[in-house]
């Protein structure tokens, strides 16, 4: 049995006193072949106060270039940028897609509670101070918004640009719409979600071989606790964890933020959906108005052959 404990060595990372137990990492065969992939897997076990947990990122491009910081959300992993990343690194950019602890390539702690939303943020945190990102487009959507519009509250000046599509800034002090409670209650009813059969039921474009690619993390569902829990992590009172935090970053977006910004809605999201976004936007200082996409629905990257070139014209417009 394999036995962590997280230290903190970061006044930002506060998990000291962890004891990890039972680290899944997914077998490196099941990652083999898929499709539209081909990027190379790096890994760091050495982030301050997750010493020893592996989180896997790609890193790709010029290493002084800008940097286009690409956060996924749940159910998915890395593997939902593979449409748009070729589109940045065409700009001369360097992209780096991590997967959060949990998904994808990375560690996957087999105890459901070690998933809070500090864990997570502070995660995200560390992995950017390692690898001393700066001149950062900021790229979210899903959980990859509610953690990573946090993250420039801490370290502004590394964040320049911001691509934001169907995600929220979840605060506590407004009721969590009906089609969040209903997708939180459906999730919480498959301990076990099938998540390639999902992910082809919203994105019907997917190849049978893509909708399993969002398989290949799972190989049971031990390997879930990381896509069962962030459904539960949604602040929803004002004094859930992470609200206060959400709360912070609002107050960022709408009065400190100085960068240039583009929103990208798709629009049969029907949790995060048009309603949710031009709210969002009202807190984005300076954000003009949305990019609409009448076909994609909450998986935006997966229409990122449109997506990624007019964000990235609409970024160069502004």
């Amino acid at each position: 049995m394999l036995q962590y404990r997280l230290e903190s060595v970061d006044p930002i990372c506060v998990h000291t006193g962890f004891q990890m137990t039972d680290i899944l990492k997914t077998p490196p065969e099941r990652f083999a072949n898929l499709p539209g992939f081909a990027w190379q897997a790096h890994s760091r076990d050495d982030l301050p106060g997750y010493s020893g947990l592996a989180m896997s990122y790609l890193d790709e491009g010029p290493k002084t270039a800008p940097v286009f910081l690409c956060l996924h959300g749940q159910p998915t992993w890395s593997y939902l940028y593979r449409r748009m990343i070729p589109h940045f690194l065409a700009t001369g950019s360097r992209v780096v897609a991590p997967d959060f602890f949990g998904f994808g390539r990375s560690d996957k702690p087999a105890d459901d509670a070690v998933y809070t939303f500090g864990f997570h943020r502070n995660s995200l945190l560390a992995l950017v101070r390692a690898l001393d990102l700066k001149d950062v487009t900021l790229v979210v959507q899903d959980w990859g918004g509610l953690l990573g519009l946090t993250l420039p509250t801490e370290m502004p000046e590394r964040f320049s640009r911001l691509i934001v599509m169907n995600t929220a800034l979840p605060t506590g002090e407004v009721p969590l719409p009906k089609g969040f409670l209903d997708w939180r209650a459906f999730s919480n009813s498959q301990p076990d979600m099938a998540i390639g059969k999902l992910m082809a039921r919203a994105c019907p474009k997917l190849s049978p071989a893509e909708a399993a690619a969002y398989d290949a993390p799972y190989p049971d569902a031990r390997y879930k606790g990381g896509v069962r829990r962030f459904p539960n992590l949604v602040p929803e009172f004002t004094d859930s964890d992470g609200a206060a935090t959400e709360r912070t970053a609002r107050a960022f977006w709408r009065n400190r933020w100085q960068g240039r910004s583009v929103m990208a809605i798709g629009m049969t999201d029907p949790v995060l959906g048009p309603p949710i976004m031009r709210a969002l936007r009202r807190d984005i200082r300076g954000c003009p108005p949305p990019l609409e996409f009448a076909e994609a629905g909450h998986f935006v990257q997966e229409w990122g052959e449109k997506v990624a070139p007019a964000v990235l014209a609409a970024l160069e417009s502004r």
